[in-house]
């Protein structure tokens, strides 16, 4: 089971980047009615893209122990090259945030995103750099999970898609801030479950001795 889910994000993971990452580097979109009036909004967007989608199809590698136990020192070079990628996205992503012409609801949870996806990317550094693996891999959980929300969120719109016709009122700006809200939530709650559960528990179930 658990190959069998880290098969399935690394696909989803490049399947994402291979299908939404290449329009922006030849100057198109696959965002339906994406406004370039608006100044700025379309170029950060192109900056944005090329780094997140570098962070999203290295993360699920840096999770695999027989990887880093081979190749640290590819290990430590890509992760370094995660986390300068996380960095210049969400700094991108800051002025699409700014300007995007979608409402105040979206612009909250981008915000939110981009701060803890900074905050999370410091933390993961700090631990690292002070040698505390364990406290580097919970935060590098978090951050990533924060990265593949590229992924939930269009998981979440397209089931939106799909039920939009029984609700002929919304608009598509309320279906897309409605996905990113639940992909930034969600994305968080299975975080935290997964390292409560899986990275902390052996601590706190470890048998006493006396």
């Amino acid at each position: 089971m658990k190959r069998f889910l880290w098969v399935l994000l690394t696909v989803s993971a490049l399947g994402i980047t291979a299908y939404f990452v290449p329009p922006y580097l030849v100057g198109g979109t696959t965002v339906p009615g994406l406004d370039r009036s608006i100044p700025g909004y379309y170029t950060s967007l192109v900056i944005h893209a090329l780094p997140a989608g570098i962070a999203l199809a290295i993360g699920p590698f840096q999770f695999v122990t027989r990887l880093r136990t081979r190749f640290p020192r590819a290990h430590r070079i890509a992760g370094r090259v995660y986390l300068i990628a996380v960095v210049v996205a969400s700094l991108a992503a800051t002025w699409a945030a700014v300007v995007t012409g979608s409402g105040f609801a979206l612009q909250v949870a981008f915000f939110a995103l981009i701060a803890a996806w900074l905050y999370t990317a410091a933390q993961a550094y700090r631990t690292i750099r002070r040698r505390d693996v364990k406290a580097h891999r919970v935060w590098m959980i978090r951050n990533y999970t924060l990265t593949f929300a590229a992924v939930t969120l269009r998981i979440y719109q397209l089931i939106l898609l799909q039920v939009w016709p029984l609700m002929p009122d919304l608009e598509y700006s309320e279906i897309y801030t409605s996905s990113a809200w639940l992909s930034l939530v969600g994305n968080i709650a299975v975080a935290e479950y997964f390292i409560v559960h899986r990275v902390l528990a052996p601590r706190t179930r470890r048998p006493v001795t006396v």
